[in-house]
């Protein structure tokens, strides 16, 4: 008997909110290349305040591959120079292993909790 098995990725679940002039992007879901595209879209700077002054609330993504990571540094690329900024909150034990793996830690300051990265 044959069977095949095909990985289908989940949508991934973005929502925005905005809170004394900064945005809260709160995102659920693996991050990676099939899922990606709600997250490039939320970080756009069209949808953006200005300064565009950005929380990504990663609390509920347990897995992002490199596909994430280049959102979130080209991201940053694009909102320092309009003189916002990108922090992140909630980020997952594993999800944070590997952005200290490949220093993003270092660029993008990471949070251990929302309230911790508003009030920063």
């Amino acid at each position: 008997m044959e069977t095949e098995s095909a990985y289908q990725a989940q949508p991934l679940e973005v929502t925005s909110t905005g809170t004394d002039g900064i945005t809260v992007v709160k995102v659920a879901g693996e991050i990676d290349h099939n899922s990606a595209g709600p997250l490039i879209h939320a970080l756009g700077l069209g949808e953006l305040g200005v300064p565009p002054r950005v929380v990504v609330d990663l609390r509920q993504v347990p897995f992002m591959d490199s596909s994430g990571i280049n959102v979130l540094l080209g991201a940053n690329r694009d909102i320092a120079p309009a003189g916002g900024w990108l922090r992140l909150a909630g980020v997952q034990p594993s999800v944070l292993r590997t952005l200290e793996l490949v220093g993003v830690h270092h660029i993008i300051p990471c949070h251990p909790s929302l309230q911790e990265a508003l009030d920063t």
